[in-house]
């Protein structure tokens, strides 16, 4: 259910990234009253800015609506992968008495050397 949100809320941020990279910024309406060419759109004379807003703000809705059960669902997994403080101190001085003492040294192909 995780990975099927998670792929889901990436999706929904390309998404909005590319809704907002589509649109024209304010200033871009003085040239279109001039005569710019705007008549010509595929979305009419007031061009796609309606249809472009509706579908961004439809989608950053279900980006947060996303982010919230993303949230939900981590906060119900619980803490399995925990912290490093979180270890208590017997666990840790069990996990340090298995390493050897002495440092092992690499062993070679080439022969030894006698001085």
């Amino acid at each position: 259910m995780l990975s099927i949100v998670l792929a889901v809320h990436v999706l929904l941020a390309i998404a909005v990234i590319t809704l907002v990279l589509l649109q024209h910024g304010k200033g871009a309406d003085a040239g279109a009253a001039f005569g710019s060419g705007a008549s010509a759109t595929v979305f009419g004379a007031r061009g796609s800015a309606s249809f472009l807003v509706k579908l961004t703000t439809m989608f950053a809705t279900l980006f947060f609506v996303t982010s919230i059960g993303l949230a939900y669902l981590a906060a119900q997994r619980g803490t399995s992968g925990g912290s490093v403080t979180d270890t208590p101190v017997e666990q840790m001085q069990k996990q340090s008495s298995d390493l050897p003492d002495q440092p092992v040294e690499p062993e070679s192909d080439l022969p030894q050397v006698d001085e």
